[in-house]
Formats: structure tokens, sequence, C-alpha cells
């Protein structure tokens, strides 16, 4: 037969202690003096003591758990920000649960059902669209959602995402100052609000030149869609001699066409800029210039919000963007006294 299951109590008569100081010990945040402490630790590891999660949420009314709904891990930005997410969280003693969601209405609300089934403490949406319905369903059952990186018209929503038309624009900025005049979009998908909100942006940056782009193709946030927009920008009459792409995952498909299938230098021949910097852009085989999104700084906006709308039902909500710099590296042309 298995040996009985070590409880609280044993520990508690090992150590010499109450059951309660068992429980403070492994509850995060609260405070036990430290002798004691140690007294109870060394007790659970003598007894190979295990604390029960599911009965201490039982008993506080929280799982200590925050569910994490995003629409894909292979743009390297979302596992970058996976594993900064998980840490500032254990940090404040919460796990997290990560559910993949196709971006449409059908799979988010069963994703949705699955972590209140699990009786989350509170729901991180990372880029994935959210209707009407599900906010007002999240809002009946008293459940704190903070959206990531993708924005949304309403003012009892906290949403965190870089700055996303200021990043557009910048981009902009750069490519005119190094004297390109041929200058396409291949966008993210425009169906998010980070997409658009780049392209915006971007565009408006442009005409402030009194330019505008000679070619706009939604790169629908894909490798695949974005290197079939760059074969056809280069088969059309007119060449761009610069390309934005809505993000590095894209501007990585993109400077592989160009380079390896067109036999193009870049910079020389077309300059390319991305968006997000992650840790691939500045590979010696990609140095891309790019925008960077603030993924520490976002992290923590979106973590510490959502701590104050758990502790408090009465936070406001707030719509928070982030500045993040143009990284200048070498698969774009360098203005002449660029200094950043």
């Amino acid at each position: 037969m298995p040996s009985r299951r070590v409880t609280a109590l044993d520990v508690a008569k090992e150590a010499g202690v109450s059951q309660p100081t068992v429980s403070r010990v492994f509850t995060p945040g609260m405070k036990v003096i430290p002798e004691m402490e140690k007294r109870v630790r060394d007790a659970a590891k003598k007894l190979g003591y295990r604390p029960n999660a599911l009965a201490r949420s039982l008993i506080t009314g929280q799982s200590k758990t925050i569910g994490l709904i995003v629409a894909y891990l292979n743009n390297p930005f979302y596992t970058e920000v996976l594993e900064k997410l998980s840490h500032s969280l254990r940090e404040r003693g919460y796990n997290i649960m990560i559910f993949l969601a196709a971006n449409h209405a059908a799979d988010v609300d069963g994703v949705v059902q699955d972590l209140l089934d699990h009786q989350v403490d509170g729901i991180i949406m990372a880029s994935v669209s959210i209707s009407s319905a599900l906010t007002d369903r999240l809002k009946e059952e008293d459940v704190p959602l903070i959206l990531f990186n993708r924005g949304k018209d309403d003012p009892d929503l906290t949403s965190v995402t870089s700055a996303n038309v200021d990043g557009g624009r910048k981009v902009a900025e750069f490519l005119i100052q190094g004297g390109h005049t041929r200058i396409a979009h291949i966008s993210g998908w425009q169906g998010a609000s980070t997409g658009l909100d780049r392209r915006r942006g971007f565009e408006e940056g442009l005409a402030a030149a009194g330019l505008e782009p000679i070619a706009v193709v939604d790169g629908l946030f894909s490798r695949e869609a974005s290197a079939a927009a760059a074969r056809a920008l280069f088969a059309s009459a007119q060449a761009p001699d610069a390309i934005f792409v809505g993000n590095d995952h894209m501007a990585f498909a993109v400077l592989e066409v160009l380079r390896n299938e067109l036999a193009l230098d870049v910079p020389g021949d077309v300059s390319v800029i991305g968006y997000d910097d992650v840790a691939m852009s500045a590979w010696d085989s990609f140095q891309l210039t790019t925008v960077r999104q603030p993924a520490n700084r976002m992290v923590e906006a979106a973590v510490d919000h959502l701590m104050a709308q758990i502790s408090s039902k009465e936070t406001a909500a707030d719509h928070i963007e982030i500045d993040g710099p143009l990284i200048v590296r070498k698969s774009a042309r360098i203005p002449k006294g660029w200094k950043e």
C-alpha cells in the first residue's frame, strides 16, 4: 500500500510549531520569524512534505494562478515575453497557466471558459482579440483582465502596448533621412491594433515629408505571407529601395528572400527595418535595424496593474503605451550624421 501523505500537521509536530505557522511559511507574501521559518522548512524537507496548493486555494479563495491566452508562440517576441511574465508573476507568488487560442471569437471564448473553470485569479490576453460580449462576461465573473500588445477602444479595459504609432513614425523619419524615396510597408495583420497603429504612424511620418508608400501589403504577422510579399514587390515595375516590416519575425523572412533568393544587397540595394528587437535581431546573420518593444517595462506594467486589480476591484482601467527606441544595426542605410 502507498505510504500516507505527509500533512501540515505532521510538519508542525516535527518543527514544534502550530499548524497555522506551517501554512504561513508556505503561503507567498506571509511573514514569519526567520528562525521559525527555518525550523518549518527543515522539518518539511526531512518528512518530504509538499504543500497542497488546491487546499490552500479553497481556504484563501485564490488559486494564485494567472491565465495567459496567446495566439501563437512561433514569434520569438512571445517566447521572450512568456519568460519575463513567468518570472515576474512567480516573484509575486503566482503561477502561470498558458492556453493557445486561434484569433477568432469562438476559440477565445472556449479558452476563457477553461480558464474560469480552473478558477484563475486573473487573465492576460497577448495579441488576442476579445469581443464585447466576452468583456461583459468577465466583468460579471469579476475576473481581472489585461490586454497585452493589443489595444481595444474600451474605457473599461486595461491594455499595455508599445507606442506603436510613434514607432512607425520613427521608422519613416529614419528612412527619409537616409535618402529613400521608394518605400514599401509589409504590415502586421490589419485586423489587429498593433498592425494598424504601426502602419498609421509610418504613413503619417511619410506624409509629413510629402511622401507615401509605393505599396502596403498585409503580412498577416506571417513569415510565409511576408516572404511572398517581398517576392511580389521585387517582381513589380517599381521595386522599393526600403521596406518597413511590421515585426521582426516577418522581417527575418523578408531578409532571407532578398539575400538568398533575389541576391540583393542589404542595405546597398534595399534597406529593411523591423519592429520588436527580439534577441535574434542582433545575430550576425540578420543585424536587423528595428524598433524595440520594451518587453521588460511592458511586462512589469501589465503585472503591476493586474495585481492592483486583484487586490482592489475598484482599480481604474488604463491604456498604457510604452515608448521604445529605434535600434540601428546594418540592415538599413544609416543617414549621414545620424545620432541616436
